[in-house]
């Protein structure tokens, strides 16, 4: 590498230089995972492995087998292609057998007369994640010293399967690359609606709060309409730095699911669903079209976080939103270094 690339690089890593925040991160959608079925996963720097039970349980475990270190992500013969096998509880090790629960336990080595002491004393061989299920999705805690949950994720009913006043998911995915902060930033960020998304003015906030693991944001307006006046409303709240919902009202009553895992320390994977009311089955065009100007401004977004660099002492003005406070509320989730005790 010459001289001048590595001054590139270098440049490029240092855009944003900020650790992994910790809390809830969504991993899958319910639905991708069935029962019996393993999958590999890459997030928070490392490479894990997530299964369901038999019983219907998700589990997450490290994803390299504690016997010889094979991956428990990928199948072989009748799984290749796939994840490892699921037997019961445990998932199968494809390289010789060892089955392990998803507390990281050994639970049978096929061809061992005598366990292993450690697999004889029930020891934790795997380090195990805590998993939460909820809102169609599934949920892993991480933090980079091995604490305990200190919050749990939000439940939205509207999401519920049993809740027949709301419609199906609409998903959408994007890899982005930079850190979780930025993006968050952008929902106390009023001015750029302006100037990156052509909203014909910059919305005032009615309201902004930031509550210990929480932040809630009201913003209102009036939408003039083929039916007359409407008075929107757009209610936006997190739970920690990963889970967000937004309720979108006045012209279609919307709900967006905007979570947002890191996969490193520098790129970030956003999980959008939207659902709305139902209509039995159909969506509007209008309806369909407030998710697609989402959509579009998502785009957009994409652009200026791809090439921006985090300034940790930015020049603000006083027609910038609250930036100030919502990166307190945030520094809480970052932690310098840390050693992750869950083995």
């Amino acid at each position: 590498m010459s001289a001048k690339n590595k001054v590139i690089a270098s440049s490029k890593r240092a855009r944003v230089d900020l650790p992994m925040p910790y809390g809830w991160f969504q991993v899958l959608y319910s639905h991708e995972l069935a029962v019996g079925q393993s999958l590999p996963l890459e997030y928070f720097d490392q490479e894990l492995v997530i299964f369901r039970t038999e019983s219907g349980v998700a589990k997450v475990l490290d994803a390299y087998c504690a016997h010889m270190g094979a991956h428990l992500g990928y199948g072989i013969r009748d799984n290749a292609g796939g994840g490892s096998r699921v037997v019961g509880e445990s998932i199968v090790c494809p390289f010789h057998g060892w089955e392990f629960n998803g507390a990281g336990e050994c639970t049978g080595i096929p061809y061992a007369k005598n366990m292993p002491p450690r697999v004889a004393r029930c020891e934790k061989l795997i380090p195990s994640w805590h998993v939460r299920e909820a809102n169609r999705c599934i949920y892993v805690w991480y933090h980079p010293e091995g604490v305990e949950p200190i919050f749990e994720p939000i439940v939205i009913e509207e999401v519920s399967v049993d809740n027949a006043e709301w419609g199906e998911l609409q998903i959408h995915e994007w890899d982005l690359d930079t850190h979780m902060q930025e993006i968050g930033e952008n929902a106390v960020d009023a001015a750029h609606f302006c100037f990156v998304h052509g909203t014909p003015e910059i919305p005032e906030p009615t309201e902004m709060r930031f509550e210990d693991h929480c932040r809630h944001g009201l913003f209102e307006s009036k939408m003039e309409t083929p039916r007359g006046t409407i008075e929107g409303r757009i209610e936006n709240s997190s739970v920690g730095p990963g889970l967000s919902v937004v309720r979108f009202s006045g012209i279609c009553d919307t709900i967006l699911m905007a979570n947002i895992t890191p996969i490193d320390a520098i790129r970030s994977r956003a999980k959008y669903a939207f659902i709305q009311r139902s209509d039995g089955g159909k969506t509007s065009r209008v309806a369909q079209a407030i998710i697609d100007d989402i959509r579009q401004q998502m785009e957009e977004d994409k652009i200026i976080w791809a090439h921006k660099r985090y300034l940790e002492k930015p020049l603000l003005c006083d027609g910038d939103g609250p930036f100030a406070k919502f990166r307190r509320w945030y520094g809480q989730f970052l932690i310098e270094g840390g050693d992750d005790d869950r083995s």
